[in-house]
């Protein structure tokens, strides 16, 4: 008899949603869930006035956040120690269930760099009472089969030392992920050998809708209960780049009743650049559109 990890591998995730019974996932109701924003829409509000930033978000309904430039020597978040930037986030209501770490900086290191910053890592989610951490990046060389295959038996490792220190552990997704190589797609690397218990899935449904050749319902069908985060974003229209909620061609509708089907239990609102007039307003503009027209949609 195969176990469940035998079984994804050798069939290559290639399931439905009945083969896994959803009714397994214990997902939240759609009215536990906390509208998150990704704080790198923001990047230089924060660098300016990290404080006033998230006093300001607050008060546009945001009540999660995912942290991004954690400096694992010193134990920072945004120029403040941990402990620090917890308060900041209590004093203003808000939580922080994930952070992008930048283990792209030890990927051609030696592991035992690779995990000395994995550990600094886990010291900085568990000052913030973080719930995941998240691989968000490949540089442009890093991004051959190959070295999707080498990143698959890191994913395993940093998410075996991730998950022993009670949290869990994701990949984040870009365009890149889905380039065919001769017949070949990283992300299909990753879901075909990586433990799926050690290893989350954080889809960015703009960059899905983007490139993958497979819909964000296709992919959730091929993992279910495994993308455990979304990150949530518009497409312009016309120039395919980043627009604010409700501008663009993304059809949430039809995407945001299929959050129990994933496996979703956090989201983050993003936008990473094309702002109609500055971050803040388009973080605001977002936030009132999700409000109005999504935010009930979940399922």
């Amino acid at each position: 008899m195969i176990n469940r990890r035998d079984f994804i591998k050798q069939t290559g995730l290639a399931v439905s949603a009945a083969s896994f019974g959803l009714a397994g996932f214990n997902s939240p109701k759609a009215k536990d869930y906390k509208m998150g924003l990704q704080l790198f829409t923001i990047r230089a509000p924060m660098a300016e006035d990290p404080k006033l930033a998230l006093k300001t978000i607050a008060g546009f309904g945001y009540q999660d956040t995912e942290t991004y430039g954690y400096d694992g020597e010193k134990q920072e978040f945004y120029g403040m120690p941990a402990t620090d930037f917890k308060k900041v986030l209590e004093d203003n209501s808000l939580v922080s269930t994930s952070g992008h770490y930048d283990f792209i900086k030890y990927f051609n290191g030696s592991s035992e760099d690779l995990m000395r910053y994995t550990d600094q890592s886990i010291v900085g989610a568990h000052a913030l009472n973080q719930k995941y951490i998240t691989w968000p990046w490949l540089d442009p060389e890093s991004r051959s089969i190959e070295k999707f295959k080498i990143l698959a038996d890191k994913l395993n490792l940093i998410g075996e030392r991730v998950n022993k220190a009670g949290l869990g552990f994701a990949y984040h997704n870009h365009d890149f992920e889905f380039i065919d190589h001769n017949g070949e797609i990283g992300y299909d690397i990753i879901l075909q050998n990586t433990d799926p218990e050690l290893v989350k899935l954080q889809i960015d449904l703009y960059w899905v809708a983007h490139s993958s050749p497979l819909s964000a319902h296709e992919l959730f069908m091929k993992a279910p209960g495994r993308f455990v985060m979304w990150h949530i974003k518009d497409m312009d229209k016309v120039s395919r780049d980043y627009t604010e909620m409700g501008n663009g061609s993304i059809d949430y509708t039809k995407i945001l009743p299929a959050a129990s089907l994933s496996g979703m239990e956090y989201y983050y609102i993003e936008q990473g650049g094309n702002f109609a007039q500055n971050p803040i307003q388009s973080v605001k503009e977002s936030a009132t559109y999700f409000k109005k027209n999504l935010i009930n949609l979940f399922a």
